[in-house]
């Protein structure tokens, strides 16, 4: 074969070669509507969706402790249950799903009773002194803690300092599995800590119960994001509060972009008297849903170096 005819056969640049078929989107997939009643009102929402789903839609506002919507409910702190018409038992609105007619009630007097003596049992066994949300639930049901006993057992543990950038008080711990999720498949897939022990000695613990920095720990501070209670703590706001300089009120947060890499993480930093004490992410944004890298969330002291003397000199 000749090398003309040869270079007749391939493409030629100059010749502009035929379309193909225009590339189309799979279609959506059809949304079917349950409409269920909640205190009597009649309310519409995607199939699949939780009762926790439709009360926002309401605008009923259903107290969460463990559930966030960044990870897999795991119905642990039984405080957002709710009674549902043929049911036997209290059902928890983060995970329950809605079926067509289902009748529900937020507000009966068997729902507060049940929401407000597991309060009083919390706040009876845990130091909740850093949990605002948690003291603003304990007001709104009239839980009386008081009434299971004086000083809480689980307080008289020490507060584990074993890194500079965060500190684990246990004493302030629910067990609400946060902290957990975070670490395990839902964001960080890291694994560094997990439920020990059964019963009244389960709690919060890194493998064999080994000190932060020999777990495998890589300080991302996901956990810190999600603790609702402050046993997880940036070293930083530990340190204010021991001092008492920590004022929430004297604080201002501005959001930016975490400068280290191309992800575009959001970052919110907080700040007090000039000073960045905490960094957290927005649990909306659609790049971190609240999560970040020991980078984003700890890695901002360099800002706060004051020169020496003998620099520019």
């Amino acid at each position: 074969m000749s090398n003309e005819s040869t270079s007749l056969d391939a493409p030629q640049p100059t010749i502009p070669l035929p379309r193909g078929p225009v590339p189309q989107a799979p279609p959506e997939p059809e949304c079917r509507y349950v409409e269920i009643k909640i205190d009597g009102e009649l309310v519409s929402v995607a199939e699949g969706s939780t009762i926790l789903d439709a009360t926002k839609k309401l605008g009923i506002d259903t107290p969460t402790l463990c559930f966030l919507e960044s990870l897999t409910p795991v119905n642990v702190c039984r405080v957002c249950v709710v009674e549902l018409e043929g049911s036997r038992t209290l059902v928890p609105a983060c995970s329950r799903k809605v079926e067509p007619n289902m009748s529900v009630k937020t507000d009966s007097e068997r729902v507060r009773l049940s929401r407000r003596l597991v309060l009083e049992f919390l706040a009876s066994s845990v130091d909740l002194s850093t949990a605002p949300t948690m003291q603003k639930y304990m007001e709104c049901y009239d839980a009386h803690p008081e009434r299971f006993g004086g000083a809480p057992a689980t307080v008289a543990q020490a507060v584990k300092i074993d890194n500079e950038l965060y500190v684990r008080d246990y004493s302030k711990c629910v067990l609400c599995y946060k902290c957990v999720e975070a670490c395990g498949v839902d964001a960080q897939n890291t694994f560094a800590i997990a439920v020990a022990g059964r019963g009244f000695s389960a709690h919060i613990a890194t493998e064999f119960d080994v000190p932060l920095p020999e777990s495998a720990c890589v300080y991302c501070g996901n956990c810190i994001g999600v603790c609702p209670t402050g046993a997880l703590m940036f070293k930083s706001e530990y340190d204010m509060r021991q001092s008492g300089t920590w004022d929430e009120s004297r604080q201002t947060q501005t959001d930016t972009i975490c400068p280290y890499c191309g992800v575009g993480c959001e970052l919110t930093v907080h700040q007090q008297q000039g000073q960045i004490v905490r960094v957290t992410s927005p649990l909306d944004h659609s790049v971190t849903n609240g999560n970040l890298c020991i980078k984003g969330r700890f890695g901002w002291q360099f800002v706060q170096i004051q020169p020496s003397g003998n620099q520019g000199k």
